[in-house]
């Protein structure tokens, strides 16, 4: 069967579908967005989308360490310092499928080859509009490549520093009336020692990691104007975290079918299903960092997000109506060994529910010569249901711990309204208000983990969080290929979850044991709020072979808390910088390429009293790609070229741990 499409794919055919989905909504200008197009997903240092999503200021992640180093579980993402963990407070969407991890919240990003995408377009705020619960602080709607993106065979093999290896293939062509593609990534390396070197004790060692993907699409007419589109990916993920016992590895599978219909009445229809599977184990040092010991093993965190989502788009007159409905249900649980002694384990956990999210929504959007308006609303029922913890020991016996917590639900009603405004041909005055809400996930409810000494309880209890926000903007165009745009915003997140500090070790706190000396214990809370206010500026310019992109971002964020988090009141939220600017200049000639690229992070608070303070962190990193003969080009790679020293962590005893260090990079890519 796949040999068949092959040969009729390498058959020179007209594709007249589009694999795209329906165009943008005319209200979606209300919100501040950000495009990154795909010469700059194609081009870029360390071919990683997480690092080129920085592009973007203001847009974090929880660590400033990327895929190949970070665990996994601190990599949700999140904007205008909206946020007192690691779980995403913007939504992450490949096609209009939901990307984060069905249990964590997190984002599993080495599945996502920047290669097999289109394009990229951030929007800062804008609550939970069409795009369903879970976008309080953004959207990050990622497209797949068309068909003029992929046309053909197209491969690359890279070699860099610390014997890592960076290899891709995709191949996009027509099968009758529509088209496929296939890719596939693999990346491996030997690491760098996270721990810097005045910390760094006999039991540390470099942090390897070994990843791999596998994507398949296919687009087909159906009949009419309507088109079927369907998408799976495989990934895996191994990483290690420096030391003994602090490996993790993640599995996941995702499937979707979505139909899409251009006719009179434009419609679309999604289903999807995603399973992952998570190991994680967790260390910690004696004295001097002299060996590790394991404290705890999550030996299988398997889950299962299904989902569902329709629209339909009917104009009645002059105004543009999006009527639609969604639907996503998230299962798992951790199953972990703990309380281990003499290198064993003496209890088992297991934990873990469901949620259910079902909602409706509804906007209207009207254009007149000088004005866009636009407008509307949804409505959410949520469910959290079957929880339980489950703790015995491992050599037999009753249950130390066995219990089924109550099943919670609710309506959260949500609302956003825009206009802009043409003031002129080359202006455009924008303004929007809206609200939006965020169920917690089930790691939050239900998982405990350690970093280092460091460890933090879940919480059963949480309530989901809200947003309320009010923004303006400008847009200035003051010559062709040349835009300015400028937005200031405020944000109010109301029972914003935390990673909220309540003891210190050594001593046994509940549901995660024995804390070490130099340990915190922690556990997630509903804060009051966390209240953000801010600008954000971005510019761009293409003038012939050569463009320049720039942005800024200033987020003033301060928690409001009271007991028992009284002590975070007026403090500002862990791991968000108040600044942070990035500019890339590029310059292409045919299939030549280069490009320069600066981000400045500002300092930030590694833990919620803010008494660790992260140094501001100044990077640079280049491309280049030279053309040898027919499809064949040589690149060269370099990331942090200055080899500056960026914090990711400090842990609580206020050992040091850095992102990425200088990485070089020479190899090929090969267009057919």
């Amino acid at each position: 069967m796949i040999a068949a499409l092959l040969a009729a794919a390498l058959q020179p055919q007209d594709i007249v579908v589009t694999g795209s989905a329906l165009p943008d909504a005319p209200g979606d200008a209300a919100y501040a967005s950000v495009d990154i197009g795909r010469e700059r997903l194609t081009g870029a240092a360390s071919n990683r989308l997480e690092d080129i999503l920085r592009d973007v200021p203001g847009l974090q992640l929880f660590r400033r360490s990327d895929s190949r180093s970070a665990n996994p579980t601190s990599q949700g993402v999140t904007l205008r310092a909206l946020g007192g963990n690691a779980s995403s407070r913007a939504l992450l969407t490949l096609d209009g499928v939901p990307q984060s991890d069905p249990f964590g919240g997190w984002v599993n990003w080495p599945a996502y080859r920047p290669e097999r995408l289109g394009g990229v377009r951030v929007t800062r705020g804008g609550g939970s509009g069409a795009d369903g619960p879970g976008a309080i602080a953004g959207t990050i709607a990622l497209r797949s490549a068309i068909p003029s993106d992929l046309d053909g065979l197209s491969a690359g093999a890279a070699y860099g520093s610390r014997d890592s290896i960076d290899a891709f293939a995709a191949y996009g062509g027509a099968v009758g009336e529509g088209f496929a593609s296939f890719g596939a990534s693999y990346a491996t390396g030997d690491g760098f020692i996270p721990v810097v070197a005045e910390d760094r004790g006999p039991a540390d060692r470099a942090a390897r990691y070994d990843q791999a993907s596998l994507a398949a699409r296919g687009v087909a007419p159906i009949g009419g104007a309507t088109e079927l589109q369907a998408s799976a990916l495989l990934f895996r993920d191994a990483r290690d975290r420096g030391l003994d016992f602090t490996n993790s590895r993640t599995k996941g599978a995702d499937a979707s079918l979505r139909l899409v219909g251009s006719g009179d009445l434009p419609w679309s229809a999604l289903a999807y299903v995603q399973t992952r599977d998570y190991y994680n184990s967790f260390a910690s040092t004696t004295p001097g960092r002299t060996a590790a010991t394991q404290v705890s093993e999550q030996y299988t965190v398997p889950s299962t997000g299904i989902g569902a989502r329709g629209e339909i788009r009917p104009r009645i007159g002059a105004v543009e109506l999006r009527i639609g409905g969604d639907a996503r249900r998230t299962t798992g649980e951790t199953r972990e060994r703990y309380n281990f002694q003499n290198g064993s384990a003496t209890r088992l956990r297991e934990a873990g529910g469901a949620t259910t999210t079902i909602g409706a929504f509804a906007e209207a959007t009207i254009e007149t010569d000088a004005w866009t308006l636009t407008g509307g609303a949804r409505i959410d029922r949520w469910r959290i249901s079957d929880g339980r913890l489950e703790e015995r020991p491992v050599a037999g016996g009753a249950a130390f711990t066995d219990t089924d917590f109550v099943d919670r639900s609710g309506w959260e009603p949500t609302a956003r309204a825009g206009a802009v405004f043409h003031a002129a041909p080359s202006v455009d005055l924008r303004a929007a208000a809206y609200l939006g809400w965020r169920l917690p996930t089930l790691n939050e409810l239900y998982r405990p983990f350690r970093v280092g000494p460091d460890a933090v309880a879940a919480n059963d209890a949480l309530a989901p969080e809200r947003l309320r926000g009010i923004e303006a903007g400008a847009e200035w165009r003051p010559a062709e290929g040349a835009c300015v745009g400028v937005t200031l915003f405020a944000n109010r997140l109301d029972n914003a979850i935390a990673n909220v500090t309540l003891g210190t070790g050594p001593g046994t706190f509940p549901g995660v044991g024995f804390v070490a000396a130099g340990g915190t214990y922690s556990q997630r809370r509903n804060l009051d709020a966390i209240v953000s206010r801010g600008i954000e500026a971005d510019a761009g310019i293409r003038r012939g072979d050569w463009s320049l992109t720039a942005g800024y971002a200033f987020a003033d964020a301060e928690v409001r808390a009271d007991a028992p988090a009284a002590a975070l009141d007026g403090l500002r939220p862990a791991q968000t910088p108040r600044h942070s600017v990035s500019a890339t200049i590029g310059w292409t000639r045919d299939r030549a390429a280069a490009s320069l690229t600066t981000r400045y992070t500002a300092a930030q608070f590694e833990d919620d009293l803010n008494r660790q303070r992260i140094s501001s962190a100044l990077t640079f990193d280049a491309a280049a790609a030279v053309p040898l003969t027919g499809g064949l080009a040589l690149e060269a790679r370099a990331e942090n070229i200055g080899d500056r020293r960026v914090v990711a962590g400090i842990a609580g005893d206020g050992t040091v741990e850095r992102a990425t260090p200088r990485t070089l990079w020479i190899g090929f890519k090969w267009r057919g």
